[in-house]
């Protein structure tokens, strides 16, 4: 399962969760906006506000997630951004996950503790991000290894975004350095 970006169910997400079927996945990416697509940062801003994050997690993301286990095989969720933070939630909250994979999104955590992940956990993060600071990141990982949760953390030096190809911050060699680590992590722990 693909989830979104504060921007909303675009064209660049939907692009993701083609790369993953072209890859022999059964893929999905709900729509949590519900339709509504932003274009600038204080309308993005305004719509992730506007989500109702334990419903999103408990309902939505459960809700795929079952779905695709239904299809047969393991579900991995992963999430870019607001994604990545709700990606960290789905793995502490929603029992079908089997795998998680956060690119730059890290949740409250009074709302999903990474020590509480039960499940095969990669995260990927930018050296140069002013939300998801080498510092929240540092925390982020003490809490995994406190945990016991099997992970890796992997540091880029880039920009928060360096993934999404039509921000201005894409870095290619890193979107493709993260796009193998996350394939290999995904071989490894869904089969395939």
């Amino acid at each position: 399962m693909v989830i979104q970006e504060w921007w909303g169910l675009n064209d660049q997400i939907c692009g993701v969760a083609d790369r993953f079927a072209r890859a022999g996945y059964n893929a999905i990416a709900p729509d949590l906006y519900k339709g509504q697509l932003a274009s600038a940062a204080d309308e993005a801003n305004h719509l992730m506000e506007g989500l109702d994050f334990p419903d999103a997690t408990h309902q939505d993301l459960r809700g795929a997630t079952q779905h695709l286990a239904g299809m047969g095989g393991k579900v991995a969720v992963m999430g870019f951004c607001m994604g990545g933070a709700l990606t960290i939630a789905a793995a502490v909250h929603v029992p079908e996950c089997a795998a998680g994979v956060c690119f730059y999104g890290i949740p409250p955590k009074a709302f999903a503790d990474p020590a509480s992940i039960k499940v095969p956990f990669q995260g990927h993060f930018a050296n140069e991000d002013d939300w998801c600071t080498p510092a929240a990141v540092d925390t982020l990982e003490a809490d995994l290894a406190k945990g016991g949760v099997e992970h890796e953390i992997f540091r880029y030096d880039a920009a928060h975004a360096f993934f999404n190809e039509q921000s201005d911050v894409y870095d290619v060699a890193c979107q493709r350095q993260s796009w193998d680590r996350m394939s290999s992590f995904l071989k490894r722990h869904l089969g395939g």
